[in-house]
């Protein structure tokens, strides 16, 4: 399983999501959010009369719905209905749950961590690392912080091989101070 193509957890339950780098957005399986938002016992089927009800009160959420292969239960691939984070905050306002408020939280972690990972690839993955390695200690830590640097670098290095420009500029750096100042409550 890959970054683009992952199971991320809300409450411990799975929702499959996907990464669109062309267009910069998540991707979530809408009957895995049904699932999670209604615990229904069949929530494909809650899904299919939700959005048929969806689509005769006029609303285009249901129409503009794509549909991506995502792995199932099975280990097979099937076609299944996405949305990206705008449309899942819609969808979540015509499904009546308690965990709607605490699943938007979720929502938009999900949607920080990956600008996280996008400003800083040490931390991403460092945290894929982690993730995997599951250390014990501070030790362990601060060996998996290594790695984490150590590819980064690398691949920071790579990417100014391959396109003759710096990556980290003064310009740049400027700017992510500036975002990191205001993120503390400095100006």
């Amino acid at each position: 399983m890959t970054k683009e193509t992952a199971i991320k957890l809300f409450n411990e339950k799975q929702i499959r999501t996907h990464w669109d780098d062309e267009q910069e957005k998540w991707y979530f399986s809408i009957v895995d959010v049904v699932g999670v938002l209604t615990e229904s016992p069949n929530p494909r089927k809650y899904w299919s009369v939700l959005k048929t009800r969806l689509k005769e009160e006029g609303s285009e959420l249901a129409t503009n719905c794509s549909q991506l292969k995502m792995l199932s239960a099975d280990s097979k691939m099937y076609k299944t209905d996405v949305a990206d984070t705008e449309q899942l905050f819609r969808l979540i306002q015509s499904i009546p749950s308690p965990k709607a408020e605490p699943f938007k939280m979720w929502l938009a972690q999900v949607g920080r961590e990956r600008i996280d990972e996008i400003e800083d690839p040490e931390l991403a993955t460092t945290t894929e690392i982690s993730k995997e390695k599951k250390p014990k200690t501070f030790v362990d830590n601060k060996k998996i912080a290594r790695q984490g640097g150590t590819i980064a670098g690398n691949t920071r290095r790579e990417i100014e091989e391959k396109t003759g420009k710096k990556v980290v500029t003064s310009q740049n750096a400027r700017q992510l101070d500036k975002n990191k100042n205001k993120e503390l409550g400095g100006n």
